[in-house]
């Protein structure tokens, strides 16, 4: 059987460094455009200790999704050491397309996976470039759908991609707005010999009644234009849908690997809200009625934020390159990759170093 697994991981973090502060002088409404009764400093404070979040990172005016995209994508290409024209797929996870400094209205035309490769500058036809909408779980999603196109024969190597630019599709008056930020990952999945292996992988959709816990929606500014939407969520919602799925999302593939809980060394899970994603680990480890195991879960959202599908792969990216202080991986070491978000979307694998 086929060993396929990472080979190469890259990441851009912007340099605009936006602490909760800076949103000290926000008019921050309600859903019905009423102002909250508290001031901004306690809604700061809150907020802060229920996300975790101190800081964010947001890009520079001139760049965009696919710059950033770009810029992690020639990381993880130099990381695999490989020939960027040997790539038989580029599979660009990313929800909102580019968005200019200024607008709110996103650009998929051309696809991001081709201005990618255009920008690479991958002459080869036969590499095949396409963008995948899954929420914020979709690098994860792209990790396993690169992993099937090798398993399958008709791929030896493919360039996953999450990037975001979040910070232009929030509503300034919504305290959410708060939460988003900007980032990519990328990486290189292929034939490891060795070096790495998906062990097992689980997704699911939940669309019944959970479709549009996650959506576009006008500003809580009543006066604003009814044409600009923002991205809105119903926030108990998704805490609550996540709590009752993601755990068993996770055991039924830790179950399929046959591995033992016990082997596993890290949990990267999509940054979304630090207290929701302790939760998550909590349940999921009371599945094997076993207490959370210290320092299991690399976590960065305290001051890079939620930058949706770019939170797995920059957290990745940091962990194997020991960016991240108190964590390594090592050969051999068994981890969980598992992230929640829009759709509903719920996916997770488990993988060994």
């Amino acid at each position: 059987m086929k060993q396929i697994g990472i080979i190469g991981t890259g990441s851009y973090l912007p340099s605009q460094v936006v602490k909760n502060q800076d949103f000290e002088t926000r008019d921050f409404l309600n859903s019905d455009g009423t102002s909250f009764k508290q001031e901004n400093s306690i809604i700061i404070e809150k907020f802060k200790a229920i996300t975790g979040i101190g800081e964010r990172r947001y890009v520079d005016d001139n760049l965009n999704t696919s710059d950033i995209a770009f810029l992690a994508a020639e990381q993880a290409i130099s990381d695999a050491e490989i020939d960027k024209e040997s790539l038989d797929y580029i599979i660009f996870a990313h929800n909102f397309g580019d968005v200019a400094h200024g607008q709110s209205q996103g650009d998929t035309l051309p696809s991001l996976a081709t201005r990618v490769k255009h920008h690479l500058r991958i002459k080869n036809p036969k590499c095949v470039a396409y963008d995948l909408l899954f929420g914020c779980p979709g690098w994860v999603e792209g990790i396993i759908q690169a992993n099937a196109f090798i398993k399958s024969g008709i791929a030896k190597r493919c360039l996953v991609i999450g990037a975001e630019t979040l910070s232009r599709i929030t509503d300034p008056n919504d305290r959410d707005s708060m939460i988003y930020s900007d980032g990519a990952g990328a990486s290189v999945v292929a034939e490891t010999e060795g070096r790495g292996q998906i062990l097992s992988h689980a997704s699911a959709t939940y669309a019944y009644e959970e479709a549009y816990f996650l959506f576009y929606g006008k500003s809580y500014k009543n006066d604003s234009p009814e044409d600009t939407k923002y991205i809105k969520m119903y926030g108990r919602k998704i805490y609550e849908f996540a709590l009752n799925h993601v755990p068993q999302a996770m055991k039924d593939c830790v179950d399929e690997s046959g591995i033992a809980i016990s082997e596993i060394k890290k949990i990267f899970i999509h940054q979304a809200n630090e207290k929701m994603d302790e939760a998550i680990v909590k349940r999921f480890f009371e599945l094997y009625e076993m207490e959370v195991p210290n320092g299991i879960m690399p976590m960065n959202i305290g001051t890079l934020g939620n930058s949706s599908v770019a939170t797995i792969p920059t957290l990745l990216d940091m962990v194997r390159k020991e960016k991240l202080e108190n964590h390594q991986i090592q050969k051999g070491d068994v981890v969980i990759f598992a992230s929640v978000g829009a759709g509903m979307n719920v996916n997770a694998i488990v993988y060994k170093v």
